[in-house]
């Protein structure tokens, strides 16, 4: 039986071999190979360099020399907006979220940075839309706003038909004409309002979404939260009764998405409220705002230091091993802090 054996395993790994002479081809083969995923591997780690941060003023100047105009209030935000769009689409590898080949395939960090800055994109035209561009309720809504704010709401992972891509670079252009006819001294239609009451109703949904991503960031580690949904209206109801104490923890393989995607909106909204800082210089100076702003940069700017350590670690609060999440939660709740501190001064009288 063993005989028999041994002769059947010398007859498959005869039919096996490589035909005389193929050694070289094989050995090209193998070499072609090891290239190709070596070239792959180095692509992604390319690929998934974070984007620098851009100079806001120099950016505006940028965007206004296209047409020719000079700048004006909100020539900043929207050159911004444009700013960030464009370096979705076109910074290293493109826009990754809907690759479905390699290496964007299997790449999650920089998508999860891309969704980030893509929602801080979608809130402000969003506020563009409704309340900057209109000087109250019942004006009419500019015609680019209109093509630009459901374009970036558009479906961030198709691939074809149409592509995301083809759809944001629609509302880049939109955007462009925007600032091209608000910058235009001849051209009345247009407008960018920079009043206290808009900045503060902008500044609400970004506090909201700071407030989630903090929450998000602190459960990289397992907590036990007291139930405050309904905290402090005795008459409060809601759909479905809830534990009265609740434990909460970010599954561990989705602690870095968390991480890069509150990454990606601090780096947005930074650019966002330096734009801000020029567009409502005098409503922030009325308001005797100024430091509040300067401080919600600022923590926001710290929040895109160097990540030295080659994957994000999730260590306990006061363990051995660091844990990039709570450190990013600290700098994102600070400054909805100061956030908060900010649309509180701007809606005082």
């Amino acid at each position: 039986m063993l005989n028999w054996l041994k002769q059947r395993w010398n007859g498959m790994r005869g039919g096996l071999r490589w035909p005389a002479g193929g050694g070289l081809a094989r050995r090209a083969l193998l070499w072609a190979a090891g290239a190709l995923v070596l070239f792959v591997v180095g692509l992604g780690i390319y690929w998934s360099d974070e984007p620098e941060p851009f100079p806001v003023r120099l950016n505006t100047s940028e965007k206004l020399a296209a047409s020719g105009n000079s700048e004006v209030t909100g020539a900043a935000t929207t050159g911004a907006m444009i700013r960030v769009a464009e370096t979705l689409l076109d910074k290293p590898g493109g826009y990754l979220t809907n690759d479905i080949l390699p290496p964007g395939i299997y790449l999650d960090n920089i998508p999860n940075w891309e969704f980030g800055a893509l929602v801080q994109l979608r809130d402000l035209s969003r506020a563009m839309r409704e309340s900057f561009s209109r000087s109250q309720s019942q004006s009419t809504e500019d015609p680019d706003l209109i093509i630009a704010e459901p374009n970036f709401h558009f479906d961030n992972d198709s691939w074809i038909f149409p592509a995301t891509e083809n759809v944001y670079g629609d509302a880049v252009d939109s955007l462009y004409s925007y600032l091209g006819r608000i910058s235009d001294p001849a051209n009345s239609d247009a407008q960018f309002f920079a009043r206290a009451d808009n900045l503060a109703a902008w500044l609400e949904d970004v506090e909201t979404r700071l407030g989630s991503l903090s929450q998000r960031l602190s459960a990289s580690v397992r907590q036990n939260r007291v139930n405050t949904d309904t905290a402090g209206e005795p008459a409060a109801a809601q759909s479905t009764p809830a534990e009265l104490e609740i434990q909460v923890q970010t599954p561990w393989l989705e602690v870095d998405d968390v991480f890069y995607e509150a990454r990606g909106a601090a780096w947005a909204l930074m650019h966002f409220l330096k734009a801000v800082e020029i567009d409502f210089a005098a409503v922030v100076e009325d308001k005797n705002a100024g430091a509040s702003l300067r401080q919600i940069i600022r923590e926001l700017e710290a929040s895109q230091a160097t990540v030295y350590f080659p994957v994000i670690l999730n260590g306990s609060g006061f363990g051995v091993f660091a844990n990039h999440s709570l450190t990013m939660a600290n700098y994102i709740s600070r400054a909805n802090a100061a956030i908060i501190d900010l649309r509180n001064l701007l809606e005082q009288g």
